[in-house]
């Protein structure tokens, strides 16, 4: 049975201060381990090793980061390499989300080399795929998703597809106030599995975790997470305050 994965994604959030604020202020309970939930938070870079710093001992919330590249080192300015997160013990690298997508050029063939990588240095990447409003009103967004899900994944193994996790953003519903219907998330999140089953087969689809990640709070994530092929969430700007990152965690502990 697929575990539940609230992951946090703080986007250009959270300085090393308030990274530091925020470990502090997340309820012991919430870092404990939870059978059949997993919580991740992935800072800027520049917050990472203040998070790790900030953990408490024991802690099970797991630290990731927002993105990765694809060589081991070189001249790519501004960028981070697979092995300085394996350095500091990434468990997670957040590929492909939509503002990479949209406000720095990154396609599937990009994001694809990215996750080949993540998975050879032994990092979880979390793939975002999903459509804009245009999409969804024209009725492409299965033909959009479907072709971003199968470019990210090009040339992967069922067994590495075994080891990844996706996240479906309804664009349209990122840092808008709207939120996909809970009915709306399971028929993508069912056509999603469908499509890895058909690149990867049943038993491997059906361990695959599949977040939502359009705007999933305290107020909304228990309905969306009782869909069955909703494993979680992909937080933007609810995962920013300990309190309602440890409610969420709680909500699918809740589930299970």
């Amino acid at each position: 049975m697929r575990s539940f994965l609230i992951a946090g994604n703080w986007k250009m959030n959270m300085g090393p201060k308030e990274t530091a604020d925020f470990f502090g202020q997340l309820d012991d309970a919430v870092q404990q381990e939870k059978p059949g939930v997993e919580a991740a938070v992935c800072p800027p870079f520049i917050s990472l090793p203040a998070a790790f710093e900030a953990r408490k001992p024991g802690s099970a919330v797991k630290i990731g980061a927002q993105n990765v590249h694809f060589e081991d080192n070189g001249a790519f300015t501004g960028e981070v390499s697979t092995t300085m997160l394996n350095e500091l013990g990434c468990d997670f690298v957040i590929l492909g989300h939509s503002e990479r997508r949209e406000y720095f050029g990154e396609d599937d063939a990009i994001i694809n080399k990215k996750v080949k990588k993540a998975l050879a240095d032994g990092i979880t990447p979390i793939v975002c795929v999903g459509e804009v409003l245009d999409e969804r009103k024209s009725n492409r967004h299965f033909d959009v998703v479907k072709t971003q899900t199968t470019g990210s994944l090009a040339g992967l193994s069922a067994s590495d597809a075994g080891k990844i996790v996706i996240a479906y953003e309804p664009v349209w519903a990122i840092g808008t106030g709207e939120t996909a219907s809970p009915e709306q998330a399971q028929e993508m999140h069912a056509f999603i599995r469908k499509e890895l089953t058909g690149l990867f087969g049943q038993d491997v689809a059906d361990t695959i975790r599949i977040l939502y990640g359009g705007s999933m709070k305290p107020d909304n994530a228990g309905e969306l997470m009782q869909n069955p092929d909703v494993d979680g969430g992909l937080i933007g700007g609810a995962s920013l305050k300990a309190d309602s990152f440890a409610k969420l965690v709680s909500i699918a502990a809740e589930q299970k």
